[in-house]
């Protein structure tokens, strides 16, 4: 007897929840009929200033060609990670699609049907989706009031099935940091793979990369779609023990990172102007938002804000403000959000303006 279409998937995969992207430009032009040129997308956490000219030169110069396949590991953008990084190549991947990719790689090395992976919530939905995928399970811990993560709390959730512990800094969505004390609490008291996730950390004022020297179980995951402005190239990568890099790159996928998005990231890293600009504008908007927008704004280390709306409901402010051609995003989406808050990427000036009077009209409305 032959399998249903159905029955040729794993179990696993129908325990997955889709993910939940921010809206496009295109989806809320053609539902509230308004011109595309008008519309500012302040939902996804992109860069508003885009990619460096030298990473779009490099893309043009790339083109000739795409009939030749990339180097199969990146090693010219490990080499240029090396330097910007201070870590050698040897503790270094380079992923594609995005940190998404690098994620996808540890989760298919190291899960096995029936362990755990920890995920703090709210946070980064993604984490549970490649678990999941590879037969795993997500065990989730609360955050604090003001979005800390516990450690004793976490440390406590660790049974012998768990094998890797996700954590965010700044995290997704509220824009707070770990300690550095809270990660060295979690990482010496586990066996597991702690993974670090410092997608905005250009936009903080301190990381936790350096910890890896010390800790053979620590992985910090990076990306070139925030402060980089590479979002539409999927360029991520990891910094990892030498070990375990090792292990990485055997069952990773070769040629992962296509030959434009390597040279545009090297472009990308070379242009320091460009990312100056980038990380001080989100820095100076980030502080204007939470000073200026009339609701509760959470303190943020990353390109955002996260905004509580109560006693309002989060999707009925976030279509008030794509009516007006302002797209956020509504964070009912995230596992224990709640329904009253918002991320509110900063955008330029301009924009943030638009923003703030966007908040103030619908709390008059009110």
């Amino acid at each position: 007897m032959s399998l249903s279409r159905r029955e040729l998937i794993k179990k696993e995969i129908f325990d997955i929840a889709e993910y939940v992207p921010g809206k496009s430009i295109e989806e809320i032009a053609s539902a509230y009929g308004l011109n595309p040129e008008s519309i500012i997308k302040l939902g996804s956490n992109e860069n508003p200033l885009g990619p460096s000219p030298k990473a779009v030169q490099a893309l043009v110069d790339a083109a000739p060609g795409a009939n030749i396949y990339p180097s199969a590991d990146a090693r010219e953008l490990r080499e240029a990670l090396s330097k910007y990084t201070g870590f050698p190549v040897s503790n270094i991947v380079a992923s594609g699609p995005g940190m998404d990719g690098l994620l996808d790689g540890l989760c298919r090395i190291i899960i096995e049907k029936g362990d755990e992976v920890i995920v703090p919530t709210p946070t980064f939905s993604y984490y549970e989706l490649p678990a999941r995928a590879c037969g795993g399970k997500p065990v989730f811990i609360r955050r604090n009031p003001g979005f800390s993560v516990d450690p004793e709390k976490v440390l406590e959730a660790v049974s012998s099935r768990t094998k890797i512990i996700f954590l965010c800094s700044p995290n997704n969505p509220s824009g707070n940091l770990l300690p550095e004390a809270d990660l060295r609490k979690i990482v010496e008291n586990t066996h597991a793979l702690v993974f670090v996730d410092e997608a905005y950390v250009e936009f903080a004022d301190r990381n936790l990369a350096g910890l890896v020297r010390e800790y053979d179980n620590l992985v910090v995951g990076r990306t070139f779609s925030k402060a980089f402005g590479l979002a539409g190239l999927r360029l991520g990568y990891g910094i990892m023990p030498e070990w375990l890099a090792k292990e990485y790159s055997r069952a990773a996928t070769p040629f992962s990172v296509s030959l434009p998005a390597l040279r545009a990231g090297l472009a990308a890293l070379s242009d320091t102007d460009h990312l100056n600009k980038s990380i001080n504008l989100a820095r100076e908007g980030r502080e204007y938002l939470k000073e200026k927008i009339p609701f509760t704004v959470y303190p943020s280390r990353a390109n955002f804000v996260l905004v509580d709306v109560a006693p309002l409901k989060a999707k009925k402010v976030t279509e008030s403000l794509l009516k007006k051609g302002i797209i956020v995003r509504s964070c009912d989406s995230f596992r224990e959000a709640g329904d009253s808050l918002i991320r509110v990427t900063v955008g330029t000036p301009e924009q943030n303006e638009k923003v703030v009077r966007a908040f103030e009209t619908v709390k008059n409305e009110v």
